[in-house]
């Protein structure tokens, strides 16, 4: 079924040519998913990625989706800073979020409130039982990892999700867009 779970996010047009100049060094650096990555330029990154509340109409979104309530077990995949746990907990306060990301930088810079539930792993292999979580999120990962990488990984997020997950991929309108990253 298609979803759109960041359709509240603002649509952003934004000269990404820019991102041409430097493109290896911006690229390698960017790629090692630390300070730079997240707190950097925005040709190595996000330009900057902090908490401004866009992940709470998504935790919403969410909550209606997947049923969730208070003692189920949530996964995000990838999670980054955990901004998006930070807003589900905030939703359910006894519910069990959890996160994964490959980001030492990441998860020092997440809330206290999540930090110690956030592990330091790659998404090919999730040290979950199967059907552990009554949902697992993961926007914007697995893409990032080698083509065969990412069937082990949609497989792994459907063990452990039993079959509830969401994933989302980046995509680029056309090619051009594509040689730019």
């Amino acid at each position: 079924k298609e979803l759109n779970l960041l359709e509240s996010f603002p649509v952003i047009k934004r000269d990404i040519s820019s991102r041409k100049a430097n493109k290896e060094t911006n690229r390698k650096l960017a790629l090692n998913f630390s300070k730079e990555y997240f707190d950097g330029t925005r040709e190595q990154g996000y330009g900057g990625y902090n908490y401004d509340g866009r992940w709470v109409k998504v935790a919403k979104r969410i909550k209606e989706i997947f049923s969730l309530s208070n003692g189920d077990n949530f996964l995000d995949v990838g999670c980054a800073k955990g901004y998006l746990m930070y807003d589900i907990k905030k939703l359910f306060p006894k519910i069990n979020v959890y996160g994964v990301d490959v980001s030492k930088y990441a998860k020092s810079c997440a809330d206290k409130l999540i930090s110690k539930n956030i592990s330091i792993s790659n998404c090919k292999k999730l040290n979950y039982d199967d059907s552990f979580f009554k949902c697992v999120i993961s926007i914007n990962t697995v893409h990032n990892l080698e083509r065969n990488d990412c069937f082990e990984s949609i497989k792994e997020i459907q063990r452990v999700s039993g079959g509830k997950a969401f994933i989302q991929v980046d995509a680029y309108r056309n090619e051009n867009d594509l040689e730019l990253f």
